[in-house]
């Protein structure tokens, strides 16, 4: 043995405690090992994650079966702006998406003063613009959940139907809830645990106010009980959201039909151009049929109720079954879990 494997072998040694014995040769008395299940560095470790994960499944869908929430109408959309003034459409930017904190002032929009003192910079001036139309957006979105959650509210149904889900942040994530919570719905929260200061929208009903660790088990939340989707305005992860969505409907891979609504025009034919990929044999024509456009509440709202009633509640209606759906029915540990694990 080398002088290098020594001083590793006596390192190893010191860092194993060894129990002191009295000279009567009783060992002391041994304090009771946490149970794993309550051993926080454990679950907190890398051989932990396992568990981890799978609680992100199973305390969501406790809370959802208990909540009697059947299915959701999911909302995306930027989360980088929040109104201040909503009767004078004078918005902040956020300096990350879901961030508690405004963005450094050179990145906020101008104020009309500046604008007219002539000391707003040229990206200043563009976003002023632009928060005007963010919070048409706000407001659109803030309405379009009330109109759907108070259709969704009249719908027969000891659970609660179409129920406005959103990320739970700040933006467009909050006008959903809003609109939903002043409606007199439930209304969900799926926020994730960023490496900044953040925290979920005060409209979401409490006890559907939820927070993730994992991405992938966010998104496999916002589609599970999903019927449709509607993407408003935003950034990365709005197209993130939105195009992983029409790829599972592309793909077939969603259990449940979706109706997925594209709401405003006008901003999202400057962002991509669905037709190259058409005319380039990326994508099928028929894939455009994937989603719809639209450009006001009332549209939207009629997008989403006549596609939600002809794949479902029509359906329902004439097979005669009882609207409710046992979210645990058929289900096994094995779904989740490899074989071998369950």
């Amino acid at each position: 043995m080398n002088d290098r494997d020594q001083r590793s072998e006596n390192r190893d040694q010191e860092s194993v405690p060894v129990a002191k014995i009295p000279a009567g040769g009783a060992p002391p008395p041994l304090k009771a090992a946490p149970l794993a299940y309550e051993n926080l560095n454990f679950l907190n470790s890398a051989d932990g994650r396992p568990i981890r994960i799978v609680s992100e499944y199973l305390e969501p869908l406790a809370r959802i079966r208990r909540e009697k929430i059947q299915d959701t109408v999911v909302f995306f959309g930027s989360a980088r702006f929040r109104g201040r003034e909503e009767a004078d459409h004078i918005l902040e930017l956020l300096e990350n998406t879901g961030s508690t904190q405004p963005a450094p002032s050179y990145e906020q929009p101008a104020k009309a003063t500046e604008i007219a003192a002539g000391k707003a910079t040229d990206l200043q001036r563009k976003r002023a613009v632009a928060a005007v139309e963010m919070a048409r957006y706000y407001e659109d979105a803030r309405r379009l959940a009330y109109m759907l959650t108070d259709w969704a509210k009249r719908i027969p149904s000891p659970w609660s139907r179409f129920v406005v889900t959103s990320g739970g942040g700040p933006g467009i994530m909050e006008a959903a809830n809003r609109g939903a919570h002043e409606a007199g719905g439930k209304t969900i929260g799926m926020n994730i645990r960023l490496p900044f200061e953040q925290r979920p929208n005060p409209y979401i009903t409490p006890s559907l106010n939820f927070e993730f660790h994992y991405f992938f088990m966010r998104k496999l939340w916002f589609a599970y009980l999903a019927k449709a989707l509607v993407v408003f305005p935003g950034g990365f992860g709005t197209l993130d959201e939105m195009f992983e969505i029409l790829t599972l409907a592309q793909t077939q891979k969603l259990g449940n039909r979706i109706t997925v609504v594209v709401y405003g025009s006008e901003y999202w034919k400057k962002v991509f151009n669905l037709d190259v990929l058409v005319d380039t044999g990326a994508i099928s024509p028929k894939d455009i049929e994937l989603f719809q456009f639209a450009d006001s509440p009332a549209q939207a709202f009629e997008l989403l109720r006549t596609g939600l009633t002809e794949n479902y509640l029509a359906i329902e209606a004439a097979a005669g079954t009882p609207s409710g759906e046992d979210l645990m029915e058929g289900w096994a540990v094995e779904d989740f879990l490899k074989p071998e694990i369950g």
